[in-house]
């Protein structure tokens, strides 16, 4: 029997009068990569908002289930310690820390120091541009060693569930590559992944299943290779008519 990490039902947010995401079904289970892609403005990031907790004043209805516990108003800093780890659009590092401290506090639920160490040591041989930066100010590295290093800081915390928002977004094709083939890397030792992504093409390829989000709705699930062959997917979101 499939083990679900995460579980959304019925789930709608409005700000103010605006319905924002207007009644959404989705499920990630335990080892999959699943991918939620769709346009600007679908939802997307308000969807992975709500499941960490991290929403401004809205109004939110409906359920999520994280490793079959209820967290519809659990706040952020307690999902962190149940390992529920999210690298946010933009990236979010701690600009004025090094690139080991910002590690660091990826790990700050722990205290397993020799394990921390060794995890740090991993992250590195996965991101050896990092290694070779460890002591830099986080602020003075490029988008994309700061999307790696965004990555390895939430990897740190064991996460039962790795939420990752547009990890894409604003690099250059080749750096893109190299978050996607750490993306596989990682799903392939069982982290379990939600990955938003406008680059739907690559999503798609990485991903074991999909969600199209429209206008706060889903509109079509299933296996992600064969939405790569679907017309209307095919159309809508990867320029082919």
């Amino acid at each position: 029997m499939t083990e679900n990490v995460l579980k959304i039902s019925g789930l709608k947010i409005a700000y103010g009068g605006i319905q924002a995401v207007k009644g959404i079904d989705l499920e990630v289970n335990k080892g999959e990569l699943v991918t939620l892609i769709g346009a600007n403005g679908a939802g997307k990031t308000t969807t992975l908002k709500a499941i960490t907790g991290t929403l401004p004043n809205c109004r939110v209805e409906g359920q999520i289930h994280y490793s079959g516990q209820q967290i519809t108003d659990t706040k952020s800093f307690e999902l962190v310690k149940k390992n529920l780890a999210m690298v946010p659009e933009g990236r979010g590092v701690f600009t004025r820390m090094t690139i080991l401290e910002n590690l660091l506090m990826g790990a700050y639920t722990r205290n397993d120091k020799d394990a921390i160490n060794a995890d740090i040591d991993k992250w590195f041989s996965v991101f050896p541009r990092l290694k070779e930066r460890s002591s830099q100010l986080a602020g003075t590295l490029s988008g994309g060693e700061q999307q790696m290093l965004a990555m390895a800081r939430a990897l740190m915390n064991h996460p039962k569930l790795l939420l990752l928002d547009e990890p894409s977004m604003g690099l250059s094709p080749i750096m893109v590559e190299k978050i996607f083939e750490v993306v596989r890397t990682v799903s392939a030792q069982g982290v379990t992944i939600l990955l938003v992504e406008q680059n739907a093409r690559l999503a798609l390829q990485a991903a074991h299943r999909a969600y199209v989000m429209d206008s706060g709705l889903i509109t079509m699930s299933g296996n992600a290779m064969e939405m790569l062959d679907d017309p209307k997917v095919r159309e809508a979101y990867l320029g082919e008519g």
